[in-house]
């Protein structure tokens, strides 16, 4: 199966459908966090250091990287993140941002193969960032909308994608290195919305053969109880074949649901990270229930 391999200077992340969920941590990112993007464009990265700690130790495989900020130099403030926070982690990056010359920038400082996020099915999209992720040998994330818009006829998106990874073909850039973002819809605004998702991962895994991401917090957008809705869209587009998420992980309940379909998708070999992260300690002076019943069996 399909395997996409990114990496920094020192490690390897590889998304695919035989591998753990890939969660992309989603924190270094100015829009709609004024205070941060105050920051970033007066050079204060102390928040940005944070964040990506913060992320780093909850489990993130990968980290993306945003610095669209309006009116400030893009380019040169996606650079100096990006090597901040190379100089504090390992984990690959995702570079985000729209602007042609501030992925360039990013680009050119990072060490290693990065995912580039994003390009779209546009023309103009194709052709300004495609030569840009051959250049640098990375690996890109497809967005399945076009000139047209974003199509609510899964089919439409479908064969979006199915444009994006031929033109990475013609610019040589493989489909093993083409990561499909379907485009999760509100939930709320939506009632399909979850069940065309996954129609549409089955096919892009099936069909196209290719990884796939999104935005996660996008499905539970203006209702209640937004985590545990997260949690579970995330298990079930896993099980839908969905390899990776750009989401938020601080947030325990919705990393306990992509641990869960590790494990039930046979990622997670004899259940060890789960019971690794979820087994209770033996309090000081006793012995586990797993002992006791092994003595209980020698007295016998």
């Amino acid at each position: 199966m399909t395997r996409t391999i990114v990496s920094s200077a020192t490690k390897e992340i590889a998304i695919g459908f035989d591998d753990p969920f890939c969660i992309i941590g989603e924190r270094i990112n100015p829009t709609g966090r004024k205070k941060l993007a105050e920051e970033m464009a007066n050079g204060d990265y102390s928040r940005v250091e944070a964040d990506c700690l913060a992320q780093v130790a909850a489990g993130a495989h990968m980290l993306d990287v945003n610095a669209g900020i309006p009116l400030a130099d893009e380019p040169k403030i996606l650079a100096e993140t990006i090597q901040l926070v190379q100089g504090l982690t390992d984990l690959p990056l995702c570079i985000d941002s729209s602007i042609i010359d501030a992925l360039e920038a990013g680009l050119k400082v990072y060490k290693g193969r990065a995912l580039v996020n994003s390009v779209t099915g546009e023309d103009e999209s194709l052709e300004r960032v495609l030569p840009l992720v051959k250049k640098y040998d990375a690996a890109v994330v497809a967005i399945s909308n076009d000139e047209t818009g974003i199509s609510e006829d899964p089919n439409v998106r479908y064969e979006v994608a199915k444009k994006i990874v031929e033109r990475a073909a013609d610019h040589g850039i493989s489909h093993d290195r083409v990561v499909v973002d379907p485009l999760v819809m509100p939930i709320g605004a939506m009632g399909t919305a979850g069940k065309q998702v996954f129609a549409l991962l089955h096919r892009l895994k099936t069909e196209l053969g290719v990884n796939t991401t999104c935005g996660a917090s996008n499905i539970s957008f203006g209702l209640p109880n937004r985590h545990a809705m997260n949690a579970h869209f995330l298990a079930m587009a896993a099980a839908a074949g969905m390899t990776s998420a750009i989401m938020n992980p601080l947030h325990e309940e919705e990393l306990a649901g992509i641990r869960a379909s590790d494990v039930l998708l046979a990622k997670d070999q004899d259940c060890l990270k789960w019971i690794a992260k979820y087994r209770e300690p033996v309090p000081e002076g006793q012995v586990s229930a797993r002992g006791e019943r092994r003595n209980r069996r020698k007295r016998a």
